[in-house]
């Protein structure tokens, strides 16, 4: 273990990204049995508040990411200072991206359905990382040879056909399958070749006129989100706490 430690880890310079990556996924999971705890009234945890505001932990999480991140471009890959900073980084970004969800609505969604896309948005950047820790390179660069990586124009050419490839995923309503798509491009070549979602940008544009394509892409999404939905919602309520139940809100009339 030492020994692949040494080889694959050390001598490249990724021990910083592995610290990075450890500190904020057990950043994340720290920060999650607190506020959980707090949300159960267990514990000797509080809501953090300053003259009556509540301070959301995504405040000092930007702080931290900003000095990690400052800290680990003004030093090197190796030697303790890149350590030190990779930890701060990442405990920071853990920080930051457990509260994805407030940012992105501006508002306090924590516990609500909105307030998924922080554990989703965690877990695929823990697996992001995880690939590049392992050697994958983002728009199928690892997958060239020592002659291709020497050839500029080569070089550039996959990196603009992994793109497109990626983009078209993406415009496909596709978001996972072309984020992944990055790192693994076959990933995202399946994304660009399958229908699009209906309401993406592609199904717009092109299944305007097409009846029978936009009637197949509803039905396709039907029934991968009715077969796909339920797993997916208790895997995130098992990182992440299920959220609250909305509200009922009263019928018109009284009734």
């Amino acid at each position: 273990m030492g020994h692949w430690l040494q080889r694959n880890i050390v001598e490249p310079g990724k021990l910083p990204l592995l610290l990075a990556l450890a500190s904020f996924v057990l950043t994340f999971v720290i920060t999650r049995v607190i506020v959980r705890m707090i949300r159960a009234g267990k514990g000797p945890f509080g809501n953090v508040k300053a003259g009556g505001l509540h301070i959301h932990h995504v405040v000092p999480g930007v702080v931290l990411t900003v000095i990690g991140g400052f800290g680990a471009v003004a030093s090197s890959r190796y030697g303790f200072g890149a350590a030190v900073f990779a930890v701060v980084f990442g405990a920071g970004t853990g920080l930051v991206l457990d509260e994805f969800a407030l940012i992105l609505h501006l508002d306090d969604v924590y516990w609500t359905e909105e307030g998924r896309k922080s554990v989703e948005v965690v877990v695929v950047t823990a697996a992001l990382v995880g690939l590049v820790l392992s050697g994958f390179l983002p728009f199928g660069v690892n997958d060239l040879t020592e002659e291709e990586l020497q050839d500029r124009g080569g070089v550039i050419v996959s990196i603009l056909v992994n793109f497109g490839i990626a983009l078209l995923a993406l415009g496909k309503g596709k978001a996972r399958m072309a984020i992944f798509g990055v790192i693994i491009p076959f990933v995202a070549i399946v994304g660009a070749i399958r229908l699009a979602r209906p309401g993406s940008p592609w199904a717009r544009r092109f299944y305007r006129r097409r009846p029978r394509a936009r009637a197949k892409s509803t039905l396709r999404a039907y029934h991968h989100d009715r077969r796909w939905a339920g797993p997916s919602r208790k895997l995130q309520d098992w990182i992440g706490g299920k959220p609250d139940p909305e509200p009922v809100r009263a019928l018109p009339g009284g009734r």
